[in-house]
């Protein structure tokens, strides 16, 4: 593993272990926002192991129907875990202000990810930060709410 991935997992994992240390001790309450950025947790099962997951990410686009992701991994060289997982299982949960809802998790086609990756880094300019760090084209993850759900 490069120096440069270790440094971007070990950033991700500060990010999520601090937001997730802060949504304990406020009881659910805090944050609200991240970086401008609505908090959400993604539940996926893993791909090999089948068990359930849980991630603490931000989501920089989002309405009522669609939550979009970003697989970045701080620029890591690979897709991140949960990614990977959610493409394999595509029938996930979220949890947004305490309520879970059921989703179905898909890949952005080029067409939609060219539409919406410069609204993704308008909200976080760090995004294209990490997208000159790593060869792969980081991708979103486009989470449409269940019908009827």
């Amino acid at each position: 593993m490069s120096r440069s991935d270790r440094m971007a997992e070990a950033g991700a994992w500060l990010l999520e272990t601090g937001h997730r240390t802060l949504l304990t001790v406020t009881g659910g309450r805090f944050p609200k926002s991240v970086m401008g950025m609505l908090p959400v947790e993604l539940h996926t099962v893993g791909r090999k192991s089948g068990k359930p997951y849980a991630n603490l990410l931000s989501s920089p686009i989002h309405d009522d129907e669609r939550i979009v992701v970003v697989a970045s991994k701080g620029g890591h060289s690979d897709h991140p875990d949960w990614y990977k997982n959610a493409v394999a299982t595509p029938e996930v949960t979220v949890t947004v202000d305490g309520e879970t809802k059921p989703f179905h998790a898909r890949p952005a086609t080029p067409q939609e990810r060219a539409e919406l990756w410069p609204r993704v880094t308008k909200k976080y300019r760090g995004y294209a930060g990490y997208q000159r760090n790593t060869d792969r084209e980081i991708p979103l993850l486009i989470l449409d709410r269940t019908p009827g759900a």
